[in-house]
């Protein structure tokens, strides 16, 4: 298998690192902006991966990412830094990934576009439409590491093995995610959806990302783990149960709009989009996860056709 990371900031070095120490590519293009710095990372890598398994690591440019497998989005057009709310940069991101993704999506036009750039479902949107690629080609982290928080505080709580947990946090990776407390449950005994305890779970979850930004200005090694897994179910065609950041279109009346929802993920990215029974609160939540996101896309579209707009 071969995954191109394209962006080398803390995000994009840590998501590499993951990808070696799992040795889950046979080859790994680095595209860095900084081409001395991204040598250096190769070749460290490269040396890592001696402790792995055999693989080919390297620095290059777009061309290099040419017959990709999987190509991972992990650009900013400043600083990976969360700690002014993922949404800070939308619009400047926006226009480098409409610079940059045509020229991958022509050199791998079978590969799975893994999005991690902030406002990430804003972005996987911008990155599907700049790509002409299908769908479910295109999806973006979304909210898996929130999902994986939320799992880790409800494993704590109740004493089980957090990978026998079945509980989503699905919507927008931002402020409008929420808990699908109406279908989470463990060895199939339901969670109560009115449980205070669980709610507040779901709430320390949604500020995981915001704690870690405060102490230490950015995040990166749990997402870079997150993006790493579902290479990993790209890689394996695990068809893995995965809640991520893909376009929906028809599901709850929502058309248009990425947002995650549980997704099968397999050798051709979301395989499907599973229909989960939301109740009519959850479904409430989720229209306005969409609207939310739905604004934010607007915003990038309308900067996008004025080029003097500021990012």
């Amino acid at each position: 298998m071969k995954i191109s990371v394209v962006g080398m900031g803390r995000v994009g070095g840590a998501t590499a690192f993951a990808l070696v120490a799992r040795g889950i590519p046979h080859e790994l293009v680095l595209v860095g902006r900084t081409k001395e710095r991204t040598v250096g990372d190769a070749f460290d890598l490269l040396h890592a991966s001696a402790l792995v398994r055999p693989m080919r690591v390297v620095a290059g440019d777009a061309a290099d990412t040419a017959a990709s497998d999987v190509v991972i989005l992990a650009v900013s057009a400043a600083a990976d830094d969360v700690a002014g709310g993922r949404a800070a940069h939308a619009e400047a991101n926006a226009r480098l990934l409409r610079e940059i993704v045509p020229p991958l999506a022509e050199a791998s036009p079978s590969a799975v576009f893994l999005v991690m750039t902030n406002p990430v479902d804003v972005c996987t949107y911008v990155t599907l439409k700049a790509s002409g690629l299908p769908p479910g080609r295109v999806l973006g982290t979304g909210t898996l590491l929130d999902t994986m928080r939320f799992r880790s505080l409800l494993s704590r709580e109740t004493g089980i093995n957090a990978q026998d947990v079945r509980a989503y946090i699905l919507g927008e990776h931002g402020e409008t995610q929420f808990p699908a407390l109406s279908v989470a449950s463990a060895g199939g005994v339901r969670f109560e959806p009115r449980d205070s305890t669980v709610r507040a779970f779901a709430e320390e979850a949604r500020q995981g990302g915001h704690l870690v930004a405060r102490s230490k200005g950015y995040t990166n090694y749990a997402v870079a783990l997150a993006a790493t897994s579902i290479c990993e179910a790209v890689a394996d065609d695990a068809r893995t149960v995965l809640p991520v950041s893909t376009l929906v279109d028809g599901y709850k009346g929502l058309g248009d709009v990425c947002l995650s929802l549980p997704c099968v993920v397999g050798r051709q990215g979301v395989e499907r989009i599973l229909a989960i029974d939301l109740d009519d609160d959850e479904t409430a939540l989720l229209h306005q996860s969409a609207a939310a996101i739905r604004a934010g896309i607007d915003r990038v579209e309308a900067a996008g056709l004025n080029p003097s707009a500021r990012g």
